[in-house]
């Protein structure tokens, strides 16, 4: 990892701990303040513990990509949590053979940059 990417990542941790402090739920509760704050330290530790020792350029640049983009989303929507999606079901293929393995690939492909890791964390 470069010294500019090194800065780059810590200063995202930092923006993201900073927006734990302080986050205000949308309902003004504070159960549910310390609440959200709490998930939003916890799952920005989880997160960037997982991707500690990652070399590649290229996936190193997806994780900071999609860093920024769960925090302009959860700056947005006053939500800490990932937005749903709707993905079309898989009730079309067959079990097994190039349509399910087509449409496994169309999932993929088109699930949002913010929940890419969502998945493997939750």
């Amino acid at each position: 990892m470069t010294p500019a990417t090194r800065q780059e990542v810590l200063g995202l941790y930092r923006k993201v701990l900073q927006i734990a402090r302080t986050w205000q739920s949308a309902s003004g509760q504070t159960e549910e303040t310390m609440r959200e704050k709490e998930y939003i330290r916890n799952e920005a530790r989880t997160l960037f513990r997982k991707n500690r020792n990652v070399t590649d350029p290229k996936l190193i640049k997806q994780c900071i990509e999609e860093c920024e983009a769960r925090i302009e989303i959860g700056l947005h929507y006053k939500i800490p949590y990932p937005r749903p999606i709707h993905l079309p079901p898989m009730g079309l293929a067959h079990k097994q053979g190039r349509t399910l393995r087509h449409q496994e690939k169309l999932r993929k492909i088109s699930k949002p940059i913010y929940l890419k890791s969502h998945d493997e964390v939750s």
